[in-house]
């Protein structure tokens, strides 16, 4: 087993190739150690290299929608008015701490996602 740290672009490609290829191997075998290394070597690297900001607050905010089947007038019942679901839908209104709150606790929606700017 050789396991180098991955510096460059090259060191990332090779990592992956190799990951690729001792990708089924066993726990506690030494090519199951290889592999548990080897992928918190290339997850560090594409945290650093690749990183994934947050999403959009509006967007989640309709995915999360989505994904419980909620509609307009479910929103509502969260942020207290129809009209008002309907500003943020359309990114009329900005949302307040009690909606950023209310959202979070109804909806699930992370507070550091309805925190940002948009």
């Amino acid at each position: 087993m050789n396991i180098n740290l991955i510096k460059t672009e090259n060191d990332y490609y090779q990592a992956l190739e190799r990951l690729e290829i001792i990708f089924d191997a066993k726990r506690g075998t030494e090519q199951g150690d290889e592999l548990e290394l080897l992928g918190m070597l290339i997850d560090q690297y594409e945290n650093e290299h690749f990183p994934i900001g947050l999403p959009d607050p509006i967007e989640a905010i309709k995915f999360r929608m989505e994904q419980m089947g909620y509609n307009q007038n479910d929103l509502a019942k969260i942020v207290g008015f129809k009209s008002r679901a309907s500003e943020i839908l359309n990114r009329k209104r900005k949302l307040s701490l009690e909606m950023i709150r209310q959202l979070h606790s109804g909806l699930n929606i992370p507070t550091e996602v309805l925190i940002q700017a948009y």
